[in-house]
C-alpha cells in the first residue's frame, strides 16, 4: 500500500473478519515502525541517542565493567620507559611517576611486517622534545627494539634549555598514523609549540620509508593549522578524508579534511558544526555505513558528559548533521575501531565514565548500534587502542600503565563469535 488513502479504502472492501485481520496486522507493523523510530538512520533519524542496546544493562553508566564477558589475547609489550630516568619524578593522573611517555600509538601492516609507531617524550606527555618512534614485527608478538622516525624538534632535543618543559619557545612531534600512499608508507606525525594544545605553527608533515636506506626521510608538509586523529580513508567518493583539529579548535570546533587525491597534500576543509557548542569535542573518528554511502562521526566530548556523541553525512562528508549525545559509555579517552571482512563492526574504548580502566570491544552489525560488549585488559590505566585487521586475526595497539608502555593484543576474530553476554552476571 503506498498510504494511509490506499489502506483504508482496500480494508474497506473487505469482509468483516478480513478487515480485523489486516488491522492486526497494520496496527503490528505500525508498533514496528514506531520502534524503529528510536533507531539512528543517517538519512532521517540522526538525532535518535541509540547506541548501546540489549538485555543485559538498564543504565549504561551502571554496566559493571569489569565483570564483562572476558575476550581471550595473546599479549606482548612493545616499549617501557618507566623509571628511564629515576632523577625525573612528578605527577601525572593521581600518579607519582618517574621516566618518560609512550602514547599516539598506532598498527599498520606494510611489507611482509607489523609496524608501530608512537609518541616518545620525557616527563608529562607532548612536552617539549617529545619524538615519533617506531617498532616492526613479523607476527605481533616478538618486536624490534623501538628505533627514531623523527629527529628530535627543531632546537628542543635534550640540550635545550626549553627539554622536558611546557614552553612556546620548544616544539614537539605527536605520532599521527601511517599512510599508505602511492605505493608508498608514510607516517604522519604534527609539530607545534610545546606550551598548550596546540601552538599557532601546528602543521601536519609526513616521513616516507625509504626500503634501500631503511630509514625514515622527511616527505613535505601535509597540510598547515592541522592535527589528525587518524590517517586518511576512503569515502564513497573515492576521495579520502581525516579528521582536523586547528591550534584553536577549541574555539571554532573540529573539522574534517576531505581531497588527498590529487596530491598528498591538497585537501579541502568541511567543519562539522556544533562541535564546540553541542560539546567539546575531541579526537574524531569515522567510517562509512553498511550502504556504502553514508558516514558516522564519533567524537569523545570533553564536558564530561560520560558519553559518546554521534553525527552522519550523507554528502561524502561535506556536511554533517548536529552531534547528538549517544547512550554508549565513555571515560572520554580517544577510542578506535574499523569494519572487520566479515561486515561487523568493532569499537575498542574505555567504556568506564570515570576512568579509563578498562579498555573493552564492543560489536556492531551495522556501525551504528552496537550489542555486546567484552572486556579486554584493565586494572591500571589503559588508553588510545589502535585496531587493524591481518590474516584472521586483530591486533590493538594501547598505551599502558599510565602512558609509559606500549603494549599489543593480537585476537582471533573467530574468538569474539563466541562472546556471549549472557555470561555478565547482571543481565536483565
Amino acid at each position: 500500500m503506498k498510504n494511509k488513502e490506499q489502506m483504508n479504502t482496500a480494508l474497506s472492501r473487505l469482509p468483516v473478519f478480513g478487515t480485523m485481520f489486516f488491522t492486526l496486522l497494520f496496527s503490528i507493523i505500525g508498533c514496528q515502525e514506531v520502534q524503529k523510530g528510536n533507531y539512528p538512520n543517517a538519512a532521517y533519524n540522526t538525532e535518535s541517542p541509540l547506541m548501546l542496546q540489549g538485555d543485559w544493562f538498564e543504565n549504561p553508566h551502571d554496566i559493571k565493567f569489569d565483570l564483562l564477558p572476558k575476550i581471550p589475547y595473546e599479549h606482548a609489550v612493545v616499549s617501557n620507559v618507566q623509571g628511564d630516568n629515576d632523577s625525573l619524578e612528578y605527577t601525572f593522573s593521581g600518579h607519582t611517576l618517574k621516566g618518560g611517555v609512550n602514547q599516539h600509538n598506532y598498527l599498520t601492516f606494510h611489507a611482509n611486517k607489523f609496524w608501530l609507531m608512537w609518541s616518545d617524550g620525557p616527563g608529562v606527555e607532548d612536552r617539549v622534545g617529545q619524538v615519533v618512534k617506531y617498532a616492526t614485527s613479523l607476527d605481533g608478538l616478538e618486536w624490534t627494539e623501538p628505533k627514531m622516525m623523527t629527529p628530535y624538534p627543531p632546537n628542543s632535543g635534550p640540550s635545550s634549555e626549553f627539554y622536558n618543559t611546557r614552553n612556546p619557545k620548544g616544539l614537539r612531534w605527536i605520532s599521527r598514523g601511517f599512510w599508505h600512499y602511492k605505493g608508498d608508507l608514510l607516517a604522519l606525525a604534527s609539530l607545534d609549540e610545546a606550551a598548550g594544545f596546540f601552538g599557532p605553527s601546528l602543521e601536519l608533515r609526513a616521513f616516507k620509508w625509504d626500503e634501500v636506506g631503511e630509514t625514515w626521510k622527511d616527505d613535505g608538509l601535509i597540510m598547515d593549522n592541522a592535527i589528525n586523529n587518524f590517517p586518511p580513508k576512503k569515502i564513497p567518493s573515492g576521495e579520502l578524508m581525516m579528521s582536523r583539529r586547528g591550534y584553536d579548535y577549541k574555539e571554532k570546533g573540529v573539522d574534517f579534511m576531505v581531497g588527498g587525491i590529487d596530491g598528498k597534500d591538497s585537501w579541502t576543509v568541511f567543519p562539522v558544526l556544533g562541535t564546540n557548542s553541542e560539546l567539546a569535542a575531541e579526537e574524531p573518528y569515522w567510517w562509512v555505513l553498511p550502504d556504502g554511502e553514508s558516514l558516522m562521526a564519533l567524537f569523545r566530548d570533553n564536558r564530561q558528559s560520560g558519553y559518546l556523541y554521534r553525527a552522519f553525512s550523507t554528502d561524502n562528508g561535506r556536511s554533517w548533521s548536529k552531534p547528538v549525545q549517544t547512550n554508549f559509555p565513555d571515560a572520554r579517552s580517544k577510542f578506535h575501531g574499523l569494519r572487520l571482512s566479515n561486515g561487523r563492526y568493532v569499537l575498542v574504548s574505555n567504556p568506564h565514565p570515570k576512568k579509563r580502566d578498562p579498555i573493552a570491544l564492543s560489536i556492531s552489525d551495522d556501525g551504528m548500534v552496537f550489542t555486546k560488549m567484552g572486556y579486554l585488559m584493565g586494572g591500571r590505566q589503559i588508553d588510545y587502542p589502535n585496531v587493524i585487521e591481518h590474516e584472521g586475526y586483530i591486533l590493538i595497539a594501547f598505551a599502558g600503565s599510565t602512558k609509559q608502555k606500549i603494549e599489543v593484543l593480537k585476537i582471533k576474530i573467530s574468538d569474539l563469535d563466541k562472546l556471549d553476554m549472557s555470561d555478565y552476571p547482571n543481565r536483565l
